[in-house]
C-alpha cells in the first residue's frame, strides 16, 4: 500500500465565532495528485491553511509523513518537506526572479548545498522563461509568469508534497491549461501534489482523486473521473445540467 504523506483527521478551523472548516478528514498518498474542488467560501482555502500551520487548527488532527504536526508552525513543516504555493502568489515583487527562488530554499540553507543548486538547474529548464528574467523584478512580470515563479520557488523548498492554492486566479485560460500541464509534468515524475482549485474541469482532468468541499464540510470524494461524472458534482461545479432519469 502507498504511503500516506498528509492525513487530516476531522479538522475543525474557526475565525472568531465562524467556522470555516468542519469534522473534515482527507489524505494524500505519495505519488497521487489529489484535487480539493468548491465554491468561493467553500472553505478550501482554510483547510490547507490549517494542514501547513499558516492558522492553528480548533480541532482534530494533521499527520504528515507519520507525525502529528497539527501545532507545528509553518516555517517547520516546510522544512520536513510540506510547501504551499499559496493564493494569489504571495511573491516579494521588489525582488529579482533570482532572489525570490533562493528564498524558496531558505529552509535548506539557501543556495550553499549541491542539491538546492540542483533544483535551481530543474525549475529553471521547467520553466525557460524565469531564466530569462533571472535578474527582473517579480512584481513587473506578467501575472502567468509570477505563478509560474511561485510554483517554482515552492518547488525549491525540496517537497515532499507540493500544495498548489487556487492555481488559476487572475489567469488567461491558455496559461492555466499551460500550467496545469506542468503540474501533470511534475507528478508523472514521481511529485506528490494537492491542489486547490475553483476550476473543477481543469482540476478533475489532471487529478487522480478529488474532494468536493461545500460549506466547510466534504461533500464528496472519490476517484476524479467518477466524480466528473456525478450529476451533482457536473451541476454545481462543472455547468453541466443534471438529466432527468
Amino acid at each position: 500500500m502507498s504511503e500516506t504523506l498528509l492525513d487530516i483527521r476531522k479538522m475543525e478551523l474557526r475565525y472568531g465565532a465562524a467556522v470555516a472548516v468542519r469534522d473534515i478528514s482527507l489524505c494524500v498518498k505519495r505519488g497521487q495528485l489529489v484535487a480539493i474542488i468548491g465554491n468561493n467560501g467553500a472553505g478550501k482555502s482554510s483547510l490547507v491553511r490549517g494542514a501547513t500551520g499558516l492558522v492553528r487548527p480548533s480541532g482534530g488532527e494533521v499527520v504528515f509523513k507519520g507525525e502529528d504536526t497539527t501545532r507545528l508552525a509553518a516555517h517547520r513543516k516546510v522544512a520536513r518537506g510540506l510547501v504551499m504555493v499559496p493564493e494569489g502568489r504571495l511573491l516579494f515583487p521588489d525582488q529579482t526572479v533570482e532572489d525570490n527562488l533562493i528564498l524558496g530554499a531558505y529552509a535548506h540553507g539557501g543556495l550553499k548545498g549541491e542539491k538546492a543548486r540542483a533544483a535551481l538547474d530543474k525549475v529553471l529548464a521547467l520553466f525557460p522563461r524565469l531564466k530569462e528574467r533571472l535578474r527582473q523584478q517579480a512584481g513587473s512580470m506578467s501575472g502567468g509568469e509570477q505563478q509560474m515563479l511561485a510554483i517554482a520557488r515552492g518547488l525549491m523548498g525540496e517537497p515532499d508534497l507540493l500544495i498548489i492554492d487556487e492555481l488559476s486566479l487572475g489567469l488567461a485560460p491558455k496559461i492555466v491549461n499551460q500550467l496545469m500541464g506542468v503540474l501533470a509534468e511534475l507528478n508523472r515524475a514521481g511529485l506528490t501534489i494537492l491542489l486547490v482549485e475553483q476550476l473543477a474541469s481543469y482540476a478533475l482532468a489532471i487529478a487522480d482523486h478529488a474532494y468536493v468541499i461545500a460549506n466547510g464540510r466534504v461533500a464528496h470524494e472519490g476517484p476524479s473521473a467518477e466524480l466528473a461524472r456525478n450529476p451533482d458534482v457536473m451541476a454545481a461545479f462543472l455547468g453541466k445540467k443534471k438529466h432527468a432519469a
